[in-house]
């Protein structure tokens, strides 16, 4: 059985990300650093068990939602935007993925 805050939990977490209270924190898309201290040993394998991904995998996802958004879209004001939108995401997973490596 799940705790009984974990809903209230995830629905702040959740409020936070739609608020942008987690874009642009220091050192975002950037691995964990390496070392032999038990707590950061913990908290990989805690980010690591709850699905904590790199930065362009989640651009990934968000592109793909703006792809879907543009196939259903017939606003040619709003498809513009989108594509525009998208050109910006693909430059954003690629600096990403450099920063990965």
């Amino acid at each position: 059985m799940d705790h009984p805050l974990l809903d209230l939990i995830n629905q702040k977490i959740a409020e936070a990300e739609r608020n942008g209270e987690f874009d642009n924190l220091p050192g975002a898309g950037k691995p964990l650093p390496e070392c032999d201290d038990p707590e950061n040993a913990l908290l990989n394998r805690l980010i690591k068990e709850n699905g904590g991904v790199p930065e362009f995998v989640t651009l990934s996802r968000e592109l793909e939602k703006l792809r879907a958004e543009l196939r259903e879209t017939g606003d040619r004001t709003r498809r513009s935007e989108i594509m525009k939108e998208m050109s910006m995401m693909d430059a954003r997973i690629e600096i990403a993925r450099k920063a990965h490596r």
